[in-house]
This record gives structure tokens, sequence and C-alpha cells, in this order.
């Protein structure tokens, strides 16, 4: 048989493709951090490093304003360091400890300059302190990936603060959190700050689970002031719910669940209630809380399973990953978005449509009342062709009482009356108040008079249906107006009640 010819290997061609310093890392600027998100990232990797304080610092009136992070942890050798500093640091692909909120060893350098074109890093292990900044007008002007070392740590704000151990991290050339007021101090500083204080909200909701869990718990300052976890499910307040923990088993760990539903706002202090809504309100923060390594990554959304109502608008679930599941929810480089594997999908639509129910149910229990015939309402609620229709009860003693006392001929006028009333209710405001800050939309108090007159005309019907008279106080101070009125209800009430001759 011929022999089959000899195949002599064709040389592989290459080329380099060296990525231009100048190019990239300006890229590296615009992947979408806000200032908010920016922050977090920095803070990341304090708690990876084991921090438990750490510090926002700034001083936005200065010539040259900056913004710090500076922590407690571990610090860094200067090897360290420049490995750090260096863009992408780590394989997202590498297995990480079970407490490291980094992935692909970007977040530090590109949320820094998605803010600022100066990145100074100043760090403390082992006795030894080292010192590194990126400069970007300097990477632009040279076209290559060098930062500076320092030996003169002076020139470094907030350098004295620096302990035994840890690392600051300062932003200085402050380009992108000006605002691109560069001319006018004040308003610059006036700009920096409002966004500082934004940013407090998310940090504190973002790492709430450090703040409160932990032993100790992550103490985070802002400029001094330290700041209160937000948690988002209400948990220390007694009437919230929580349901069982619920736990989803997949190829690369377990994915947990559980499911909570914040109390009604009318058992909540006005100011806590104001601060879980946010400014956005309760609306817009109901759904999901997905929490990777306990940090939070996505912050009050159905992701599309769910429309956001006011009926639901109590429902929370929080979905807990851990980071060896990166690579199944696509986590971005922000630590900011996800998106959901099929197994997990499901598994949360199960939860909303059970969820939905107990919140829908803790507004149904309220308004329950309404329509109870022990507590004789006002109002009656009636369903008729698919709609729910809300009219004064002439029935009702208050109206019936006062009916008797008129002339014949006025009666039918009063009866008009009261349906004019009832067929006049502004619907549409309604509707459109309680779509957008239901819990600033409450009837008028009534007055000691309206009070004494509603609770005479009630009481003796009470005493006819064989109500003790300890039931009748408990009925009527749970239902409006007597209710809103507590201070003064309770003694019209006693009042009332010490006129009934209860032995007839």
């Amino acid at each position: 048989m011929p022999s089959e010819p000899l195949q002599i290997p064709i040389p592989r061609r290459t080329a380099d493709a060296t990525p231009h310093a100048a190019s990239l890392i300006q890229s590296l600027r615009d992947i979408g951090y806000s200032s908010e998100t920016a922050l977090a990232d920095i803070m990341d990797n304090s708690i990876t490093a084991g921090a438990r304080k750490i510090e926002i610092l700034s001083e936005t009136n200065a010539i040259e304003p900056a913004i710090a992070v500076l922590d407690d942890g571990w610090g860094m050798t200067l090897d360290e360091l420049v490995e750090a500093m260096r863009p992408g640091s780590s394989n997202p692909l590498d297995d990480r400890a079970s407490g490291d909120l980094g992935r692909f060893g970007l977040g530090m350098k590109s949320a820094s300059f998605s803010q600022c074109k100066r990145l100074t890093v100043l760090t403390r292990k082992n006795g030894a302190t080292s010192a590194a900044t990126w400069d970007l007008d300097e990477v632009s002007r040279t076209n290559k990936w060098e930062i500076e070392l320092h030996d003169n740590l002076s020139d470094i704000p907030w350098s004295e603060r620096l302990g035994e151990r840890g690392t600051l991290v300062v932003w200085r050339s402050l380009d992108r959190l000006s605002g691109g007021i560069e001319n006018d101090q004040r308003k610059r500083a006036e700009h920096i700050n409002r966004l500082l204080a934004e940013a407090e909200r998310h940090i504190r909701l973002v790492f709430h689970r450090f703040m409160t869990e932990d032993k100790p718990p992550l103490e985070i300052r802002l400029n001094g002031r330290k700041l209160d976890a937000l948690d988002p499910f209400g948990t220390k307040f007694p009437k919230h719910q929580a349901d069982r923990p619920d736990r989803l088993e997949l190829k690369n760990g377990y994915v947990e669940f559980q499911s909570f539903t914040l109390p009604h706002h009318k058992e909540i202090p006005t100011a806590d209630w104001n601060d879980l809504g946010g400014p956005e309100g309760h609306l817009r923060t109901q759904g999901f809380y997905v929490y990777r390594g306990r940090r939070l990554i996505i912050a009050g959304s159905w992701l599309g399973m769910a429309r956001q109502t006011e009926l639901t608008k109590l429902c929370r679930i929080r979905v807990d990953i851990p980071n060896t599941m990166d690579s199944d929810w696509k986590i971005d480089v922000k630590k900011a978005s996800a998106q959901l594997p099929p197994a997990v999908r499901e598994r949360m639509r199960l939860l909303v449509e059970r969820l939905a129910v107990t919140s829908k149910r803790t507004y149904q229990r309220r308004g329950k009342k309404l329509v109870d015939n022990e507590y004789l309402p006002v109002w009656q609620r009636i369903q008729r062709d698919g709609s729910i229709i809300y009219r004064p009860d002439l029935a009702h003693p208050v109206f019936a009482d006062f009916s008797e006392k008129l002339p014949t001929d006025l009666q039918s006028d009063f009866a008009n009356l009261i349906g004019l009333i009832g067929s006049s209710v502004p619907v549409a405001s309604l509707h459109s108040d309680f779509a957008g800050s239901p819990e600033d939309v409450r009837a008028e108090d009534a007055d000691e008079q309206s009070l004494r007159q509603l609770a005479e005309a009630m009481i003796p019907r009470l005493v006819e249906q064989g109500t003790d008279r300890e039931r009748i106080t408990e009925i009527l101070c749970q239902i409006e107006p007597f209710k809103s009125a507590a201070a003064i209800a309770r003694n019209v009430v006693g009042e009332v009640l010490e006129g009934i001759d209860w032995n007839d």
C-alpha cells in the first residue's frame, strides 16, 4: 500500500492584540455604575477583607474635593496591593471563599473610574504600609498600564486615619461625581453632598444583614455618623409575618427562599413606614430581594412574574444565593443585576401566588370590619354586576334615629340626601390617591359631639342584640370614627353606657 504523504504543520500566525491602555481604561469608566453602586462595590472589598468598621469620608468644599472609604480589615502587602490595582485581577471562574463578595477583579477599579480620574489606595498589613495611585490623565498621556507607588503619604487625604491594619480608598479628580460643575465650588459641593445622601439609603439597604446578623455587627459611618440598617422585611416590627424558609437544590449550590409580609401601615410608626418605603414608596419596593452572600443585588422587583399592585405592596420575598452560582445567575460586574435560572423562576412563581394571598388578607382583614353586622357599619359594601359599590346604610341607627325625629314629609328628603352622598363618592380621586400614597389618605376626625350622637344611636341597638357592656366598648373603640379619636372616645362611650338601664 502506498504510504500517506507526510503532513507538514503550517506555522501558526499571530499578532499582538494587547489592549491600548488609554482606550480600554476609559471604557472601564462606562460600565454603568451610579455613585451609590460604586461606593457599595468599594465596600464589598472591605467586607471581604474582614472589616468590622467602615467609614465613608468626604471633603466636598475643598478646591479639590475627595471621597474615601476607610476600613479596619486585614490590609494588604505591597505585592497584594499591586495585584489588587490590576484590572481583572481575578478570574470569575476561580473558586472563591463563601464570604468573598468579589467576582471579576474589576470592581474597585471600574467603580472608582466611573466616578473619578485619580484612585489612590493606602493599606497597612503586618506593620508595613503601602500606597499606589491610578491617574487616568497619566495613562492617557503614556498609554501604559502603570500605577504610581508612593513613599510620601502626607499628600493622601485622611492618611492619618488609617489604623494598625486596614485600607483607605481615596477618590480625587471627581469629574463624574461633580456633575460637570467645575467653576462654582458651592454648587459642586451641594451636588456631591446630594449624591452622598442618596447613596446613604442604598448602603443601609444593601449591607443591612451584615449590620444586624454578624457578631459583632458591621458598623458603617458616614462622616462620623453611624448608619442604621434598613431591613426591607420589617422584622423588628412585632406584627410582621414570616413564612418558614424554603430551599431549592441546584447543581452549584442551594437557593433559599423566605417570604415576608409587612404589617399594615397603621401598625408601624409613620417615620419607620416612610423609611421602609423610601422616596419611591411601598408600591415600588414590593417583590423579590435577591442576595448573593447576604449582599443585596436586586431590591424590590417581581422580575416579570407579577404586577405591582396596592394589595400586594406588603409582599417581600428574600432569595439567597451563594457565590458558587454566579455563572448560573449571570451576575454582572456591578453586582446590581442577575438573570434567573429556569428552575428558580418556576419556584419563585409559586411563592408569588402564595404570598399575594397573605398580603391581600392583611388589608382585607381590616376592611372586613366595614361589612361585619356586629359592628353596625355606617357604609355598606355591595357587590353588583362585577362592581363594588359603597353607600351609606340608611338603616344604621344614627340615620334611622335622626329620620324618626323628622316630620314625615322631610324623611324622604333626608333619605334622598343620604343617597346623594353615597352616589357622589369621589371614586376617581380616591383611586388616584390610593395608588400614590394610601397611608396619607384618612377620614376627617370626628368631634366629641358627633361621637356622642353616634354612640347614643348605636349602643342601644348593641344592647338589644345582647352584647355585654365590655364587648360594646371593645367593638366601638375598634371602628371609625371612634378608633381615630381614641383619646376622647372611651370617655364618651363610658358616659353613654352609664345612662343605660341594664336591669330593664
